[in-house]
């Protein structure tokens, strides 16, 4: 028998659902953000932590949130444009190094003294994070920091074997950082500046004889490859880091619903801090050991040594101290403050 109440609450049904499923695939991805960096996407940092960190973020927005992650520069530009093209929305995150503009972020640079970072990346990051909320936010308020973060020890890859300062005399070495340069050249290095992207080109060329970057970077750069000699200071502190930002636009994030907004904020701050320096800690370890077996000599430098060459770089410190004092910066407090946080970090490691 023809039930009219039932065909009609069917009939309901069937013209209300559409407008259901439109609602959901209207919510199911409502922002879409581009993430730019500098490195291939066979990279650590790229397969490792960034596209982790996305993935995370659209899974708990409910798939609201979707990022494309565009990887060696895919969206035009140079390394060094890379933050002033989350600034200009250009891109809508970047993940980029403070230090590729110089200067242009005096107070971050504490960290990139020599001789001032710990040896693990999880104790540089955390502390990193916190001098950030205490003391960046005038640097870097032009964009929305999602988090700051330093790399573990850095080392050096050469052609040449080093285990002293006479075996620095003159060997050209790239730098990643103003102050790693200073550093270098201060110990008797030829050093010179570029974006890590270029360095195999350079190697290749014979403009440099080697690098200083941490384990993590080595393979996407095939360093191991191009190199046989890897030297290392002992301990902490160590001879340098070099400090990150992933960052994103402002007015993009500004622009985002309340609760999707709350998703972002969820996964910034101190704790994706520490899950980046946990990764750069943890590929220290498997590629170290990866480099070891291919048979390439890993030189640490004894204690007697490394105390010469952090009494040599002690000017580059005083240096920084002035030229900050010259912008009305107190490099002093911000010195003692980076150190006091790595102390605490590393207490609690």
């Amino acid at each position: 028998m023809f039930n009219r109440r039932r065909f009609l609450s069917l009939t309901g049904t069937a013209i209300a659902a559409p407008a259901i499923l439109r609602v959901t695939a209207a919510n199911a991805q409502e922002v879409t953000l581009k993430m730019h960096h500098f490195l291939p996407p066979v990279s650590n940092a790229h397969a490792k932590f960034l596209k982790p960190w996305a993935d995370k973020v659209g899974m708990e927005s409910g798939g609201r949130i979707k990022i494309d992650i565009f990887p060696s520069m895919q969206l035009g530009g140079t390394p060094p444009q890379l933050f002033d093209q989350a600034r200009d929305g250009v891109a809508d995150l970047v993940w980029t190094l403070p230090g590729n503009t110089p200067g242009r972020f005096p107070s971050i640079e504490a960290f990139e003294l020599p001789f001032v970072a710990n040896k693990r990346a999880a104790v540089n990051s955390k502390a990193l994070q916190e001098y950030a909320e205490a003391n960046l936010k005038d640097e870097f308020k032009d964009v929305k920091p999602i988090c700051f973060w330093a790399h573990d020890h850095g080392l050096i890859h050469s052609t040449r074997k080093v285990a002293n300062l006479d075996d620095l005399k003159g060997i050209k070495l790239r730098f990643p950082t103003r102050l790693a340069g200073e550093a270098l050249k201060s110990l008797g290095v030829n050093a010179i500046g570029m974006p890590i992207p270029q360095v195999p080109e350079a190697m290749a060329q014979r403009v440099i004889d080697g690098a200083v970057v941490p384990w993590e970077v080595v393979p996407a750069l095939k360093l191991q490859e191009l190199v046989k000699f890897h030297a290392e200071i002992p301990g902490s502190p160590t001879l340098y880091t070099a400090t990150f930002i992933l960052a994103m636009n402002r007015a993009k994030y500004d622009s985002m619903p309340a609760d999707l907004k709350a998703v972002i904020d969820k996964n910034s701050g101190i704790g994706t801090a520490a899950i980046a320096g946990n990764v750069w800690d943890e590929q220290a370890k498997v590629v170290s050991e990866i480099v070891a077996k291919r048979g390439n000599t890993i030189t640490v430098i004894d204690e007697a040594e490394a105390a010469k060459w952090r009494k040599t770089t002690e000017p580059v410190i005083e240096a920084w101290l002035k030229g900050m004092k010259d912008k009305n910066l107190d490099g002093g407090k911000l010195l003692d403050n980076a150190k006091a946080l790595l102390a605490k970090y590393e207490k609690a490691a």
